[in-house]
């Protein structure tokens, strides 16, 4: 852990860097930053465009003519703000039952994966989804276009002149670092080594110290690498096609917490956590690298930086006392307009509970009608719908639907064999003991929990939604998740 707080800096460590050699972590240990790498990435592209050497509205397909054409302009741009509307690479392999850390990729694998997918989870600039693809194209632009490794171009261009001496990319994940700390998973019977065997990188893939990333934040304030211009361009919130903004800079989260204005990033890659937040008003950076998967490193670096800031004021928002009415006419279930994902709203004693993603919240009720559920995020239902709104306006509509509860002899309407080529592998539904089961590979079986009609909710999955033809016939299923919103498998004409 690192904390620099007007020009007061503080390394603390803690614990085992290798179990097995009962090494302990120093502050000049060395640990994969995850997703705090994509920063790095999108400072890169930054500086090529500064040079004159692309435009960040350029098209994509320019420096990387493996992409389809779509149709509409995917531009650079749309690669590192995550609006690009490309599938997470990770999650069709995963779909396909061949995830992350079950065999090696290089950004060779990611462009033939990305060269197979036929469609985007929505048109380039539209709307907003995380996804690790656009940093690894990046990160290939960066190298296709300057002429010199990506690595290469980062040390020249960053780490050099920032005195950044103990920060690399994982480009191969044999290599040996010295001082790196191994990353461990955490499990019933002990601790088990969880490495990041893979050399994919750009949107991950940075080897560093927690005094490295201080570095790195300090360039926001006294700039070496570019000047005041390139450092504010990087933090600067995206936008929409239409003009409307959303939290994401360049690699970076910008927002608020606690009133204070808050620009960060976390990441975790196989065993490590990461985390890099800083306080721009406050001058107040925190770097957190962890080496275990059970570490928090967001919730570490938040307690640590306010021990540095105001103290936070507490939230004054006056509850409304919903009548049953209100509570019958807004719980229910929903699904996303777009993706079908379900969203609950259940009564919790006195309190409505929003059930969503995996995550649940109790709701605080403004109106009969209206539920605040994080500063600026709001619901709003009604007996037809959902709508939920960002602090910067955007709306998401769930629509209200019934739950499924289909019989055995419905059950089999779904039995049958289903292929894919954007993710080059099949899908087998089965009827087992009057559940629908899901099987993958031989030793991959999964159980389908019905959702509403025609719907299917599959642990470590995502979930299935099964499509007609005009006649009602199921001739198609899509996988949907956070980050692959509609992956279509077509069904068999040998099934039944």
């Amino acid at each position: 852990m690192g904390v620099r707080a007007n020009d007061i800096v503080s390394f603390k460590a803690y614990g085992l860097a290798d179990l097995e050699h009962s090494v302990a972590i120093t502050p000049q240990t060395i640990f994969e930053a995850g997703s705090v790498s994509k920063q790095f990435t999108a400072a890169a592209v930054l500086l090529l465009a500064k040079d004159g050497k692309l435009s960040l509205d350029d098209p994509a397909r320019k420096y990387i003519p493996e992409l389809l054409d779509y149709g509409s302009p995917l531009t650079i741009r749309h690669l590192l703000t995550h609006t690009s509307g490309l599938r997470d690479w990770g999650s069709v392999v995963e779909i396909a039952g061949s995830p992350r850390w079950s065999r090696v990729y290089t950004h060779a694998d990611v462009l033939e994966i990305v060269g197979r997918q036929r469609a985007l989870n929505f048109f380039p600039g539209t709307q907003w989804s995380y996804s690790n693809t656009g940093y690894n194209l990046a990160a290939i632009v960066v190298s296709r276009v300057s002429g010199v490794s990506f690595e290469e171009f980062t040390r020249r261009r960053m780490f050099e002149p920032l005195g950044m001496m103990d920060t690399s990319w994982d480009v191969d994940h044999t290599r040996v670092v010295p001082r790196r700390a191994v990353g461990y998973s955490e499990q019933t019977d002990g601790f088990h080594t969880f490495i990041a065997f893979e050399d994919v990188y750009g949107n991950r893939g940075l080897l560093t110290t927690v005094g490295d990333l201080l570095k790195w934040n300090e360039n926001f304030v006294s700039p070496k690498v570019g000047d005041l211009a390139f450092v504010r361009e990087l933090e600067q919130p995206g936008r929409f096609s239409d003009g409307r903004r959303h939290n994401y800079a360049f690699g970076l989260f910008v927002g608020e917490r606690n009133a204070l204005r808050e620009i960060s990033h976390g990441g975790g890659t196989a065993g490590y956590r990461a985390d890099l937040v800083r306080y721009p008003d406050q001058q107040v950076s925190v770097a957190v690298l962890c080496n275990v998967t059970t570490a928090n490193a967001t919730d570490y670096s938040r307690a640590v930086a306010d021990l540095y800031l105001p103290p936070a004021k507490p939230a004054s928002v006056e509850a409304y006392r919903l009548t049953e009415a209100e509570f019958a006419g807004a719980t229910g279930l929903y699904r996303h307009r777009v993706t079908g994902v379900p969203l609950t709203l259940a009564r919790d004693q006195d309190r409505i509970r929003l059930d969503f993603g995996g995550s649940s919240a109790p709701l605080t009720a403004l109106t009969g009608s209206r539920f605040l559920v994080m500063p600026g995020f709001t619901i709003d239902a009604d007996a037809n719908d959902v709508r939920l709104t960002s602090p910067f306006g955007t709306v998401e509509t769930f629509v209200r639907v019934r739950p499924a509860r289909p019989t055995v002899e419905q059950l089999r309407e779904y039995v049958g064999d289903y292929v894919s080529d954007e993710a080059a592998a099949s899908i087998s539904i089965a009827l087992e003991n009057g559940s629908l089961m899901l099987n993958r590979r031989p030793d991959t079986k999964l159980q389908l929990s019905a959702t509403y009609a025609d719907a299917f909710n599959v642990t470590r999955l995502g979930m299935l939604i099964f499509r007609r033809d005009i006649s009602g016939r199921i001739i198609e299923l899509s996988v949907v998740q956070d980050r692959v919103w509609d992956l279509r498998f077509t069904r068999s004409t040998s099934s039944p």
